[in-house]
């Protein structure tokens, strides 16, 4: 059996903003932070031990692991880092907030690009500051592979070869592995993980700061049952599940005054629903 931890980066001073971030490179907040060092202890206490780390190229991501790390006296050890972990390109959203998007093109059309699977932002253009041809980091890389906007379905032909070559000889060899990414290219990876259908990924919402813990068997296929709320996710996330649900739903609500993220049945496998949300307070 292996296991793989994915963790969404804490939040970032643009998630605090409701800003459409991307590639766009923000730093934590303070609650971010926090949210990292809550990430190390939850998975100290349920005795989970990381052998080897992987994160995007964007500092959220990397502090958010190296905050965990620390938090686990396991600052040592090896961190891979790689852009095919970098979140969705959001393309001439980034940079602006999300209800004001929903209110300029409507909430139908905002969620088909930011939750639907084939559906890109409108691109930068070519000479906009914000391309990543301006971008150090990635001056190295081909121009073709840079992204001006990407659909999720663009997140998963970057991300999942770089599961299969890198992420799996890692697991393959008895290791456990952490993924310190974003929403986007971990929603790759559970697509991925748990077989969700191109209709059904848009009810996933990852939040922010908790760990999403896989074990998986010999053929890395994951173990255990769907989850209702959490989309169909074969995973669990460590933490008070009432807690962990609300901020699954708060994700959910970014950018609408209705919570717009329609909960979609995973096919072909029993789920679990634990019914309702105990009221907050």
């Amino acid at each position: 059996m292996s296991t793989v931890v994915l963790l969404r980066h804490g939040e970032s001073t643009w998630n605090l903003a409701n800003l459409s971030t991307g590639w766009t490179d923000v730093p934590l907040t303070d609650r971010g932070r926090e949210e990292a060092r809550a990430s190390g202890q939850l998975l100290v206490s349920e005795g989970i031990g990381i052998d080897v780390v992987h994160t995007s190229l964007q500092r959220r991501a990397i502090h958010t692991a190296q905050i965990c790390l620390d938090e686990m006296e396991l600052d040592w050890l090896p961190v891979r880092r790689n852009w095919r972990l970098n979140e969705r390109h959001y393309g001439d959203l980034q940079g602006r907030n999300k209800q004001d998007i929903a209110q300029q093109y409507g909430e139908e059309q905002f969620f088909a690009w930011r939750r639907g699977y084939n559906t890109p932002p409108p691109p930068l253009a070519l000479d906009d500051e914000r391309h990543p041809r301006f971008d150090p980091r990635y001056s190295k890389l081909p121009p073709d592979v840079l992204p001006a906007t990407e659909c999720l379905a663009d997140v998963v032909v970057r991300a999942i070869p770089y599961w299969h070559d890198v992420i799996v000889p890692d697991l393959r060899a008895g290791q456990t592995v952490l993924i310190a990414a974003h929403g986007n290219s971990l929603r790759a990876l559970v697509k991925h993980l748990d077989g969700i259908s191109d209709d059904a990924i848009p009810a996933v919402n990852i939040p922010t700061g908790v760990p999403l813990v896989y074990e998986l068997d010999e053929g890395l296929q994951p173990i255990g049952d769907r989850v209702a709320w959490t989309g169909g996710l074969r995973g669990r996330y460590l933490g008070d599940q009432t807690e962990v649900r609300s901020k699954v739903e708060a994700v959910a609500a970014q950018g609408s005054a209705s919570k717009g993220d329609e909960a979609a049945e995973a096919s072909g496998e029993p789920v679990i629903d634990p019914g309702p949300a105990p009221p907050e307070g």
